[in-house]
């Protein structure tokens, strides 16, 4: 029977040192836990973290922030674009006006001109008074028109007629061996000077079966002379 009762004792001991030690590691391991997620929330709330966190920050704004710089830049450097090509256009635009309010004033005579071009001077043609009409050897205004006409159609800036500045309202008429422009008479030969592009203007009268050929055909002598320096006075006015 004692033998029993200390069978029972041993066994008793052996639970309760069981269950003391399983208590016990229990203990340990949830201090051992709690000791962990303690440490840890230490080291993330540390101030290095936080040092580390705001430069994060801070780099973050100012790469948003050069993002916004540079896409204003872009926005002004292209409005900068915008702004001189309106301005070269205008430039252009000033520069065409002022080229052709100055050719209007060439062609109107209200201003001298000066440059190249050429001289087309036309004659009377020799003629037998027996056997021929004298008429058909003399310059007409018809003959003179003709050439005016052509040169102003190649392109010439200014014109005269023995010194007398033309205009599209210029009047030329013939009275006999003299002809009258604007209301002033001149005799033969007959000088035509016009500033504008000398090869072209020669070119022009020289076409085969144009101006120069027709002339010739009336009896009438022509020659033509290219200049690289004409003058023409600015147009007089009546008073």
């Amino acid at each position: 029977m004692k033998k029993v009762n200390d069978a029972y004792k041993k066994r008793g001991r052996s639970i309760l040192f069981s269950v003391v030690f399983l208590v016990l590691g229990f203990i340990l391991a949830f201090s051992y836990r709690t000791l962990g997620i303690n440490q840890e929330n230490d080291s993330t709330q540390s101030p290095a973290f936080y040092k580390e966190e705001d430069y994060r920050e801070g780099l973050i704004s100012q790469q948003e922030r050069n993002k916004e710089l540079t896409d204003e830049i872009a926005a002004k450097q292209e409005e900068i674009r915008e702004y001189e090509r309106s301005f070269s256009m205008g430039e252009k635009d000033h520069a065409s006006l002022v080229d052709e309010a100055k050719n209007l004033r060439l062609l109107l005579g209200a201003i001298p001109a000066i440059g190249q071009g050429l001289k087309v001077t036309l004659k009377d043609a020799d003629y037998d008074p027996v056997e021929q009409n004298p008429n058909d050897y003399i310059v007409h205004e018809s003959h003179i028109l003709r050439v005016v006409n052509e040169l102003r159609i190649s392109g010439a800036q200014g014109l005269a007629i023995n010194g007398q500045r033309i205009t599209s309202n210029s009047y030329i008429k013939c009275t006999g061996p003299v002809i009258t422009v604007d209301g002033r008479t001149y005799p033969a030969p007959f000088v035509i000077e016009a500033i504008g592009d000398m090869n072209v203007l020669s070119s022009a009268l020289h076409l085969k079966g144009g101006v120069i050929d027709s002339l010739i055909r009336d009896n009438i002598v022509v020659t033509t002379e290219q200049s690289k320096d004409i003058r023409l006075s600015a147009l007089r006015n009546e008073s």
